[in-house]
């Protein structure tokens, strides 16, 4: 994976990787029943991402527009500590987090993928977005993930992060290095 100079710099402070959900964690289709539930896809190898960029010690947190059952479950599944529902005002949320938080707009990263993002995405140290999204949100990316929403952009991201702070070959290694009993439970701490 190629990582420019530039990008490089902006990445290896990241300690804070916030998260849209819809179009990003998922395919942004919105699926609502009758009853009106709504249901979500989400992506197994996008989980097991986050899981392994929260254990080099970045922490993750969503902010998404809309309220639903299913993110609060998702986020707890993968161990976000930081979730912000309903904000239609992202910038809001965002200045929220980096006072919860104690980080400064360098060090966060923000994965957006329509005009709603973008008072986010102009502020953060690292944006980045999706190849299917709006062409606004793709302007204002300092990367774009090959991969669509809901289909693996967010475990590339987790991926570019983990590689320019020379952490990913450690977390692969804890896969390809189980060789007890014991070490087969600790993978089982691993959520997808």
């Amino acid at each position: 994976m190629f990582i420019s100079d530039s990008l490089l710099q902006r990445i290896k402070r990241i300690r804070l990787l916030i998260l849209d959900v819809d179009g990003v964690m998922t395919d942004g289709a919105l699926v609502i029943g009758d009853d009106g539930q709504e249901y979500k896809r989400f992506f197994a190898q996008d989980g097991l991402g986050l899981t392994m960029l929260r254990s080099t010690g970045v922490e993750i947190a969503i902010i998404t527009g809309r309220t639903s059952n299913v993110v609060k479950k998702r986020a707890e599944e993968i161990g976000v500590n930081h979730l912000y529902q309903g904000k239609r005002n992202k910038y809001e949320a965002y200045l929220e987090l980096l006072a919860a938080t104690g980080l400064n707009p360098e060090q966060t990263a923000f994965m957006g993928d329509d005009i709603i993002d973008l008072p986010v995405m102009t502020q953060v140290g690292l944006s980045l977005s999706v190849p299917e999204g709006h062409a606004l949100a793709r302007q204002h990316a300092h990367w774009l993930s090959e991969r669509a929403g809901g289909y693996g952009a967010v475990r590339d991201a987790c991926e570019l992060i983990m590689t320019a702070q020379g952490t990913l070959d450690d977390q692969v290694n804890r896969f390809l290095s189980l060789s007890s009993a014991s070490d087969v439970g600790s993978v089982g701490s691993l959520s997808q």
